[in-house]
């Protein structure tokens, strides 16, 4: 069982962590990989906008996902 909860403050604290918690490693390391893109844009200014919007992103994502893996348990 995933605790969506831990999933999404994992993500929050750093970009990927909570994919890697759901065991999915190889989505973790390429959200790690986009968020060092987004950082590198931010010194044209549009990084501002796309780090917070892929951030947020990624937290939803980390906490949906988990919910899913966890029923998807249930239903076995």
């Amino acid at each position: 069982m995933k605790n969506p909860g831990l999933a999404a403050v994992l993500s929050f604290f750093f970009s990927g962590l909570g994919q890697i918690y759901n065991g999915q490693i190889g989505k973790g390391i390429l959200f790690v990989f986009i968020q060092g893109i987004n950082f590198l844009l931010t010194f044209i200014l549009i990084g501002y906008i796309t780090a917070v919007v892929f951030w947020i992103w990624g937290m939803v994502n980390a906490y949906k996902t988990a919910e899913r893996l966890n029923s998807a348990k249930h239903s076995i």
